[in-house]
C-alpha cells in the first residue's frame, strides 16, 4: 500500500510491501528538484523488494520543474539547512514504528545523496547508499562519524562531481575504516539513474546500480539473508 502520510512530523510518501510486516526501512531522499514522481517510483520499487520505504517531502510541497536549475537551487537554499534535522526525526520515528524491524538504511540522489551521507553522520544507520551526492565535499570532514557500510554511485562525465572528488571520497572512507564500495560508471553523467529524463538516463549503468543497491540493502538490512 502506498500513500501520502506524515512520519516524524515530516510529510512524505510511504510505500509498503505486500508481504506482512514488520519490515526493514529505507529512507529514499529526493533530488534537488523535490519530491517528484521519479522519487516516489524508487520508493515503490524498494517496497516491492520487501522494504518499508519512506520518501520525505523536504521542500514542504514545493517543486522545481525538471531543468529549472535556478528554482531548484533556490529551494535547496530555502530548505536545505533544515533537511538534516527532519531526516533525524524520520529516523527516530522509524526506530519506534510498529511495522519496522529497527533496521534502517538510506538512499539519496543528487542533493539527496549528500543528505543520505549526512543522516549517516547524525544517526546510526545500518546502510548508506548515495547516488552522485551533490556537494558532498562539504561534509568530508564529518565522514568519520559514519559507522555502517557505504555504497556510492557516480558517473565519469559528471561535471558537478569530478572524478577527483569521487577518488577523494573513496580514499577518505579507506582512511577512516568504513566498509564501502564506490562505483564510477563510464560514459555516464549526473542523474544517470533518472529514467524519466532520457537526456541523462543511462540504462546499463542504472540497471547495474539498482542490482548492486538491492544486494547491498539485502545484505545489511535483512540479517541472515545477505
Amino acid at each position: 500500500m502506498n500513500k501520502n502520510t506524515t512520519l516524524g512530523e515530516v510529510s512524505g510518501y510511504l510505500a509498503t510491501p505486500h508481504s506482512p510486516g514488520p519490515w526493514p526501512a529505507i529512507i529514499v531522499i529526493q533530488e534537488w528538484w523535490g519530491l517528484d514522481q521519479q522519487t516516489k517510483s524508487i520508493a515503490s520499487r524498494f517496497a516491492e523488494n520487501g522494504y518499508l520505504a519512506f520518501s520525505p517531502d523536504l521542500y514542504h510541497g514545493e517543486l522545481a520543474e525538471l531543468g529549472d536549475g535556478n528554482k531548484a537551487m533556490s529551494l535547496v537554499q530555502k530548505y536545505g539547512s533544515g533537511a538534516p534535522a527532519e531526516l533525524n526525526n524520520i529516523f527516530d520515528a522509524l526506530k519506534s514504528y510498529p511495522e519496522c524491524t529497527g533496521k534502517i538504511g538510506s538512499v539519496g540522489f543528487c542533493f539527496g545523496g549528500r543528505m543520505s551521507l549526512t543522516l549517516g553522520i547524525n544517526r546510526p544507520l545500518d546502510a548508506i547508499c548515495t547516488f552522485y551526492g551533490g556537494g558532498m565535499q562539504q561534509i568530508f570532514n564529518q565522514l568519520g562519524a559514519i559507522k555502517c557500510p557505504v555504497l556510492g554511485f557516480f558517473g565519469d562525465q559528471d561535471v558537478s562531481i569530478p572524478v577527483g572528488t569521487v577518488e577523494q571520497f573513496d580514499l577518505l572512507l579507506d582512511q577512516i575504516g568504513v566498509e564501502h564500495e564506490v562505483i564510477v560508471y563510464p560514459n555516464s553523467g549526473h542523474a544517470f539513474f533518472r529514467d524519466s529524463d532520457l537526456s541523462v538516463y543511462k540504462p546499463d549503468a542504472a540497471n547495474d546500480a539498482w542490482d548492486r543497491a538491492s544486494k547491498f540493502f539485502q545484505k545489511n538490512l535483512f540479517p541472515g539473508l545477505g
